[in-house]
């Protein structure tokens, strides 16, 4: 896998009243979409292009490795910045 995978971090979104956070990673052509949900619950990947079985598993432990960081970096993203496709939350 290689060391310039692109991660994107959705704001926190609610659906029937869980919180969860969509991360995206891109290796183009591959990509992968990871749903980090509150604490307690399976982080599960929604989606794969591309990517191996090994690498999803290693994008997935990064995300629940990481998850702490990860809510920080949605908590500050706000959906007109990111539709806009301005930098921000790093």
């Amino acid at each position: 896998m290689n060391n310039e995978i692109r991660m994107n971090v959705s704001p926190v979104f609610r659906k029937e009243n869980e919180k969860s956070i969509y991360v995206l990673f891109e290796d183009l052509p591959k990509k992968a979409e990871i749903l980090l949900p509150e604490p307690g619950r399976d982080i599960r990947c929604m989606s794969n292009t591309g990517f191996s079985d090994d690498e999803i598993k290693e994008l997935m432990e990064y995300v629940a490795n990481d998850r702490d960081n990860i809510t920080a970096i949605a908590g500050k993203v706000t959906p007109l910045k990111a539709f806009l496709g301005q930098e921000q939350g790093v």
